[in-house]
């Protein structure tokens, strides 16, 4: 009887102490290499779309110049054409002006023609009634002396002559005025043939330009929509990488929570092995008291408080930062994705304790929880400067570096900057961590 009550004791005390020492959290979710596998074969598959949408696309866009270009060109022979047409009007409507003036300067000479012939058959009709005809012998009878027949042949031939030359004048006069009309109907004709032309020339052109803009149009739809099929797939393949990364995360999560399962089932091996001796052993008649646990060093500790401070002012990254700084974070697929946390270089709250202790030699996992198991556990009442403050189940939640005087200082949230903080007790574990 006495020795199953031992043994019962030394479960119980075993229990009790584990549990005093802080359980490993439940374990992460850990994807299977299939899982992991497919995730990155998508992923190369989403790459490859993105090739080859890049290839077509640049292929469309030198098209889509090629056809600007031809717009351009086309732009400027409907340019041209207007040009034509308006210098062929001008010379149509200077034509015709010409053949109206030639019109009218071949109807005045006719018109001179048909006066100066007029006159001329009425001096010979007149002569022909004084008796006598123009340049007959009988315009002689009836001259008074050989100075009155000599006068009357000479007045006679000047009349005849003065008739005679006019007419002709007159008639040369009505000829040129014909030709300057025909050649004006002939200029006329060729500048209204050169119109037509240059108006059907600016018709053809400016069709030419249409047929251009419309296929650089329909081209510039196919760019954009492969574009937008590249983006879309870009889109895609950020979240595929985005899901690769998580799996791998989860993955060396799932590894860092093993390791740390299987160094607490050591040590609750340990302590059960304590235990069970410690109850065979003589029992003391009185407690012991429990001794405080060692305030943590002060240089030291002043370094790791002095490069967490460093900090102030950097942007929360959710899986952002490492022993050396700052670092890219990384997809969570939802609340800090939405903040496009993976876009900025930062810290998240075990990201800054990692770098702020490995100012001193201590290098810490990326993980709170991990943290929380890392060092001596002291009763939240006696905690000092330097020790680190958690929150949540197992301190897998939330961790922050206490400073003194109610305050510490922490990477918070997505959203957030690194920022010293009055401590928080909604949640907080009753225990720190002291590393130091």
């Amino acid at each position: 009887m006495l020795t199953r009550l031992s043994a019962v004791v030394a479960v119980l005390m075993t229990a009790v102490l584990a549990g005093t020492a802080g359980a490993v959290p439940p374990p992460p979710p850990n994807p299977s290499d299939a899982e992991i596998s497919a995730s990155r074969a998508e992923a190369d598959a989403k790459a490859a779309r993105v090739g080859e949408l890049t290839g077509r696309l640049t292929q469309a866009e030198s098209r889509l110049q090629e056809l600007l270009d031809d717009v351009s060109y086309k732009r400027e022979l409907a340019n041209k054409a207007r040009v034509d047409l308006e210098t062929a009007i001008s010379e149509a409507e200077a034509a015709r002006r010409d053949a109206t003036n030639a019109r009218v300067e071949a109807d005045a000479a006719t018109a001179a023609v048909e006066k100066s012939r007029k006159e001329l058959d009425d001096f010979a009709a007149a002569s022909y009634a004084q008796g006598s005809t123009v340049g007959s012998f009988s315009a002689y009878l009836g001259a008074k002396s050989p100075e009155d027949l000599l006068a009357r042949a000479q007045l006679l031939e000047a009349v005849s002559a003065s008739s005679l030359n006019r007419l002709d004048q007159v008639t040369r006069d009505q000829g040129t005025a014909a030709n300057l009309d025909a050649s004006a109907r002939a200029a006329l004709q060729k500048a209204e043939t050169k119109q037509a032309a240059a108006d059907e020339a600016k018709k053809v052109a400016e069709q030419a330009q249409q047929a251009a803009v419309e296929a650089h149009s329909s081209q510039a739809a196919v760019t954009g929509e492969l574009q937008s099929n590249k983006e879309a797939v870009e889109r895609e393949l950020a979240a595929a990488r985005g899901a690769v990364s998580g799996l791998e995360a989860q993955r060396r999560q799932y590894d860092q929570w093993s390791e740390a399962k299987r160094r607490e089932d050591e040590e609750n091996a340990r302590r059960a092995a304590a235990a069970a001796a410690a109850q065979a052993a003589p029992k003391p008649q009185s407690p012991r008291p429990i001794a405080s646990a060692p305030a943590p060093s002060g240089n030291r500790v002043q370094t790791v408080i002095n490069r967490a401070l460093a900090q102030r002012g950097v942007i929360y990254a959710w899986g952002g930062g490492n022993y050396y700084g700052p670092t890219y974070g990384v997809r969570d697929g939802g609340v800090a994705d939405s903040f496009g946390d993976y876009r900025k270089i930062g810290f998240d709250c075990s990201g800054l304790m990692m770098y702020a202790f490995a100012g001193v030699g201590v290098y810490l996992p990326h993980y709170s929880g991990y943290q929380y198991n890392s060092g001596r556990k002291v009763p939240l009442s006696q905690m000092a400067p330097g020790d680190m403050i958690f929150w949540g189940p197992g301190g897998g939640t939330h961790v922050a570096l206490y400073l003194g005087g109610g305050m510490m200082v922490e990477a918070p949230h997505s959203g957030a900057v690194v920022r010293i903080s009055p401590v928080r007790y909604g949640g907080i574990m009753p225990y720190v961590t002291r590393l130091l």
